[in-house]
């Protein structure tokens, strides 16, 4: 690991570690991305942005992605237990060797998937959430909230707020908790933190997010130089769940995106990010946030990871590095008798 370089911010418990193997594997993955992934993005966002009737059909669409991703299962020795809500449903998810979710000694995970507020779910990020959860050495909830076109963000916020709840009705204690997630559900986890806070609830013992997606405003992603290194997504192609999706009048209300909020009061919080990802300006202004609210927070840059990089942990060594280290963090707050996280 790189030694930590410290932000210069107000208040400034924040420090950034550039980070990443920026191996030959790595870098073919990145330029595969760009062509696999980011060029097909670009032409359906730019599709949905001149033909606003596609958008709606083409959110319902994207649903088949979580549908194929259904085979997808867990390393061997993950047990799984659904739970149902009025309004969604979650899954835990937890090694064998660990106690039943129902016995709330230890602590948990919170997990919100990412998707752009319009894809995935359970089955997609099934096997990643998993590998956090063993390596932790804790249990995780992944909650599969609602979503564009069926439901607003706020909506997904309070999903969020309904699982938390959950959890601490089954006598779960706050500073145990992790809110986490990646992508949207980063940026989730986040705006998860304050809505808690602001209802009075105890906040979580931290927050650990992969690529927090956490302005809808798309603006300053569209401005930084990132915008044409991105592998996979692009401040163009956000602006379609986000600014078109969440706001069809065009109006975003700044109180929908956490990088907005004042975050006294937050937890600690660990972020990794990809060093040519368009969510790095998201990163900067939630670290500028943290700094300026005395709030601790450790962001990692990984060199030229992809979006979301993490998911395939099966095939590159930096995504598994990458969760190994999310989940010291996560251990630390839900076991903190435990020294070290457990290997991937």
């Amino acid at each position: 690991m790189n030694n930590s370089v410290p932000i210069t911010a107000t208040g400034g418990p924040v420090s950034v570690e550039m980070t990443g193997s920026g191996s030959t594997l790595q870098r073919f993955s990145h330029a595969a991305a760009r062509v696999l992934l980011r060029a097909p993005l670009e032409l359906l966002a730019k599709l949905a942005i001149r033909f606003p009737a596609l958008r709606t059909r083409g959110s319902r669409a994207v649903n088949f992605v979580e549908m194929a991703a259904y085979p997808l299962r867990p390393s061997r020795g993950t047990a799984r237990r659904i739970v149902t809500f009025p309004s969604f449903r979650a899954e835990w998810l937890w090694h064998k060797d660990l106690s039943d979710p129902e016995n709330p000694a230890e602590g948990a995970v919170l997990y919100f998937h990412g998707g752009a507020f319009i894809l995935g779910g359970l089955h997609s990020h099934r096997r990643m959430t998993a590998r956090l959860a063993r390596t932790a050495g804790t249990r995780l909830l992944a909650v599969d909230y609602r979503q564009l076109p069926l439901a607003h963000i706020t909506e997904s916020v309070a999903d969020a707020m309904t699982a938390y709840r959950y959890l601490l009705d089954q006598g779960y204690t706050a500073d145990k908790i992790v809110f986490a997630g990646d992508s949207a559900g980063g940026g989730l986890a986040f705006s998860a933190a304050l809505a808690a806070r602001d209802l009075g609830l105890p906040v979580p013992g931290g927050i650990a997010a992969i690529s927090p997606w956490a302005d809808l405003d798309c603006s300053a992603k569209k401005a930084h130089p990132n915008e044409s290194r991105d592998a996979m997504l692009s401040g163009l192609i956000l602006s379609v769940p986000g600014e078109l999706g969440m706001a069809p009048d065009g109006v975003l209300d700044p109180a929908w995106s956490s990088v907005n909020h004042d975050f006294t009061g937050l937890p600690k919080v660990f972020i990794q990010v990809g060093s040519l990802e368009v969510l790095l300006v998201d990163v900067e202004q939630l670290a500028r946030r943290c700094a300026e609210a005395n709030v601790p927070c450790t962001v990692q840059i990984w060199d030229h990871a992809v979006h979301d990089f993490q998911i395939a942990a099966d095939l590159l060594p930096d995504a598994r590095a990458a969760v190994a280290d999310m989940a010291y963090f996560i251990g630390q707050i839900t076991n903190p008798t435990i020294s070290k996280a457990g290997t991937s």
